[in-house]
């Protein structure tokens, strides 16, 4: 079981924050070798979803993603940062990730579209939560992605 976390950044232990670092280095730096600012500045504005799982007696941070406010790098709301762990990969908590984030950044940012600068070999899942591709494919540190967005919520 996954135990959420929906924390804006001063509300983030240090020790949880730091593994959150520690992970985002590893999945987009090492593991894609690339090589740009993760700490960029915008984390203290976002909140940010962690998800939590007990792996062989520790608690294990498998899945992660910020929420950026409208206007900060979009005119819209944005999902950054979304990465699955080695530890949580293949066991769907990506898609658990995304159906739990999409209502809180919606209901954070009410009457917002939200963006996502996805990984071109992710359009289809991300087409799966009702984002739209609206770019054409572009490179981005070396990996091709696509601007993709998904219409607010009515109401």
């Amino acid at each position: 079981m996954i135990e959420w976390h929906w924390l804006a950044f001063d509300d983030i232990p240090r020790a949880d924050w730091y593994e959150v670092l520690r992970q985002r280095q590893a999945v987009f730096i090492l593991e894609q070798t690339c090589l740009y600012p993760d700490v960029d500045g915008v984390d203290p504005v976002c909140h940010h979803l962690m998800g939590w799982r007990e792996i062989d007696g520790q608690r294990t941070l498998v899945a992660y993603l910020r929420v950026v406010p409208p206007g900060v790098k979009f005119d819209e709301m944005s999902l950054g940062r979304v990465l699955t762990t080695q530890a949580g990969r293949g066991t769907g908590v990506g898609r658990e990730l995304l159906a739990k984030a999409i209502p809180l950044a919606e209901k954070l940012h009410p009457g917002w579209d939200i963006r996502i600068g996805a990984q071109a070999h992710l359009e289809k899942f991300y087409g799966s939560f009702g984002f739209k591709t609206v770019t054409e494919p572009y490179d981005e540190d070396g990996i091709m992605h696509v601007d993709m967005v998904r219409a607010k919520t009515s109401g």
